[in-house]
């Protein structure tokens, strides 16, 4: 498994809340659900990311040993005047620079309290990236605008989050999680249109000691194929399974079975 980069992370975090604020100023109607986020509204979403990146701002520039509480996190809920896309815009900005400003000044070594495997800004600097990618998706989906994302961006996004199923599975008492056992079952991801330098296909084993994954082209119970970006967003529950581009072949209960379990943030 490759990570990519430190600066390779704060300059894509840069670069996604350029993006989001693009959605902020396109005029596009604050108040309309997140269809994949439907207990949200768009400025909902917006001002979650915005609290999020603050609070990571916050926990890195302390060096922090524990978590911080969102209530002792400077400006966490954004502005106080819903609807005012400039003030929303103003505030995403100001994170955005805050927060890749701490990480890049930190490094990717320095110790940071962190909910998982790695207690470090790295940690931080690659979760922050993901992040804000995919909830990226779902701001465009709401207000009716294009997405993309660069191949090693989504490629590393899916080597994310198996490692955070695998992480969760062997590490807490999460129940949907522990479901996700075998015997002798498999998922192969395999995205149709990247440089095979890339290696953007995934192998998943659900065995009966846990979740096992790695990169490349191996036969499964059931696979997903399509393109990556729609690939990636398809295995976030972002795409529906029979999204434009995307073919599932095999076991296609399998991969709803793991789809439902593999929910937990």
């Amino acid at each position: 498994m490759s990570v990519l980069t430190h600066d390779r992370y704060c300059d894509e975090i840069a670069h996604q809340v350029d993006r989001l604020r693009a959605v902020v100023t396109s005029g596009a109607d604050l108040s309309a659900t997140v269809p994949t986020c439907p207990d949200w509204s768009l400025e909902d979403l917006l001002r979650h990311l915005g609290g999020a990146l603050r609070w990571v701002d916050a926990l890195v520039r302390a060096r922090a040993r524990e978590n911080i509480p969102d209530e002792r996190v400077p400006l966490f809920g954004g502005p106080e005047r819903r609807g005012d896309a400039a003030a929303l815009d103003a505030w995403l900005a100001d994170a955005g620079e805050r927060v890749v400003g701490a990480l890049r000044e930190a490094g990717p070594d320095a110790g940071v309290w962190s909910w998982a495997w790695a207690p470090t800004a790295g940690f931080w600097a690659r979760r922050v990236t993901h992040e804000i990618t995919v909830h990226r998706a779902d701001a465009t989906l709401a207000a009716g605008l294009p997405y993309e994302v660069a191949p090693d961006i989504a490629a590393d996004a899916l080597d994310e989050w198996l490692q955070v199923v695998e992480w969760v599975q062997r590490n807490t008492a999460d129940e949907r999680a522990r479901e996700l056992r075998g015997p002798g079952r498999s998922l192969h991801l395999h995205a149709t249109d990247t440089d095979p330098a890339l290696n953007a296909e995934w192998l998943v084993e659900l065995g009966p000691d846990g979740v096992r994954w790695r990169r490349g082209h191996e036969k499964a119970t059931v696979a997903l194929r399509g393109p990556l970006t729609s690939v990636l967003l398809a295995f976030y529950r972002r795409l529906p399974l029979d999204g434009p581009g995307l073919e599932v072949l095999g076991d296609r209960e399998l991969l709803e079975f793991w789809l439902e379990r593999a929910t937990f943030g």
